[in-house]
């Protein structure tokens, strides 16, 4: 397995309409596209202008082809393009991918 860490750092003031994007579209997108959450957290203490999610995928192949082509899909572009109209909504996005080591508990 392969599980994708995504930290989005959101532009000041601008958390809520990230927030409301994924709430409203990018969910669909994801169920759309085959892409399967794990989970997504809020900060309750330190960098409170963040948004953390992870999603998992059998492999790498897998990842690439699901994330390729949610990324390409014009609807979503769309959407995406929709939700900077007031401007960008996230200031930076790390991601790391990752994998179980052989100690971990099951997901």
């Amino acid at each position: 397995m392969v599980y994708e860490l995504r930290v989005y750092r959101c532009m000041p003031g601008r958390k809520s309409d990230v927030l409301a994007r994924f709430r409203t579209h990018t969910m669909g997108f994801f169920r759309k596209h085959g892409i399967e959450v794990v989970g997504f957290w809020d900060t309750l203490v330190g960098e409170l202008d963040e948004l953390v999610y992870i999603t998992r995928y059998s492999s790498w192949e897998e990842r690439e082809k699901r994330w390729g082509a949610f990324q390409a899909d014009p609807e979503w572009q769309r959407v995406r393009e929709q939700s900077h109209t007031r401007g960008l909504i996230v200031e930076h996005i790390r991601t790391s991918l990752l994998t179980a080591t052989d100690f971990s508990p099951k997901i």
